[in-house]
Formats: structure tokens, sequence, C-alpha cells
């Protein structure tokens, strides 16, 4: 069943994929484009957009920067991750700097996540 989203996220989800952090685009282009099962790049889902969605696994991937670590930054998320696993989906984070410095550690880290989930799942 698909997951119900605001379309007035379709545009800005458009624009997000164009604009992408250049940790979004190495994770995208570097693994996640190949990846099976599929992921979905700025996937909107009900009134928010998730950096990386794949529905088999029901798994978001966030690319955290700067303003994720500040005080409104958290609540923010807190309150987005709470929405978001009330659809029955798991979320993981990462940072910019995880990107950036452990790529490898971050790949590994979704494959295994995604096979648990799949596991669960069937």
């Amino acid at each position: 069943m698909p997951l119900e989203y605001n379309t007035k996220n379709i545009q800005l989800a458009k624009n997000l994929r164009k604009h992408a952090t250049p940790q979004e685009n190495r994770l995208w282009y570097d693994y996640l484009r190949i990846y099976k099962p599929r992921f979905r790049r700025q996937q909107p889902i009900g009134n928010f957009i998730a950096d990386f969605y794949c529905y088999p696994a029901k798994l978001i991937i966030e690319i955290d920067g700067s303003q994720h670590f500040t005080e409104q930054g958290k609540q923010k998320d807190e309150f987005r991750t709470e929405i978001l696993e009330g659809y029955d989906l798991k979320i993981i984070r990462f940072t910019n700097y995880q990107v950036d410095t452990n790529f490898r550690g971050v790949c590994q880290f979704i494959d295994t996540t995604v096979k648990e989930f799949l596991a669960r799942n069937d």
C-alpha cells in the first residue's frame, strides 16, 4: 500500500533532488542508485520529505547537516521521527561527517539494516 503524501511537497522534492548536498549525492551516485532493493531520493511521505526511502524494507535514511544539531533542529527531528514511525517506518540517520569520513561503514550499515528489515517484513 502506498504511503500518503502532501502533493505540495512534489515540487519541493524535485528541487531538493536538483540541489542535493555533496553527501546526499555521494551516497546516491556511489551506492544507493544501484542498490537492490530500490531506494528513492527525496521521497514525499506524509507532510515530510525523506532523503532516501526503501519501500520493501520500510526504511528511511536521513543525512544530517549542521542544522540538525541545534536545539530547534533536534526537536523537529524528534517530532518528524515520531510521525514517520507511526507509518511503521524505521529511520536511520548519518551525519555529513560520517558520509565524508566513513563512507564504506555507512554503506555496510545500510546494507545490514536493509537485509534485517527485509527479513522482518517477510
